[in-house]
């Protein structure tokens, strides 16, 4: 059965995507620890982020780079932190969270977002990204 990412990835499930290639895929976090916060997801379905393949492994920060970068240009904030959680969806991904203190980085934060708002800041992210 597929995960809910992978129905993503497919366009079963719409999303405010970010950036694609043939590994990986980015959007906005629908339920985001702060605005901008972005996962990025391999288009593999492998539960355990740390089971990916060497190739997954080896190129995802690679992908996320440019984001980070678009991220910290559309979103005020001092670092773009970094999670692997893996809780929420059996699907490997990446959490990229615009933080102030590490006292921000946190799912407590979390809440739903709204549409709108999420279309507003994916501009604003796409708008500053260079793949």
């Amino acid at each position: 059965m597929s995960t809910l990412f992978t129905k993503i990835i497919n366009q079963e499930i719409p999303s405010f995507k970010i950036a694609e290639n043939d590994l990986f895929y980015s959007f906005l976090d629908i339920r985001p620890i702060s605005s901008g916060h972005t996962l990025v997801i391999p288009k593999v379905e492998t539960d355990h982020f740390f089971e990916l393949e060497d190739k997954y492994l080896s190129q995802i920060m690679i992908f996320a780079r440019p984001i980070v970068h678009a991220i910290e240009k559309a979103i005020p904030c001092l670092r773009v932190g970094a999670m692997i959680a893996g809780l929420e969806v059996p699907h490997a991904h990446l959490h990229l969270v615009p933080i102030q203190s590490m006292g921000e980085f946190s799912f407590a934060h979390a809440k739903a977002a709204k549409l709108d708002d999420l279309e507003v800041v994916q501009q604003k992210i796409l708008a500053g990204l260079r793949l």
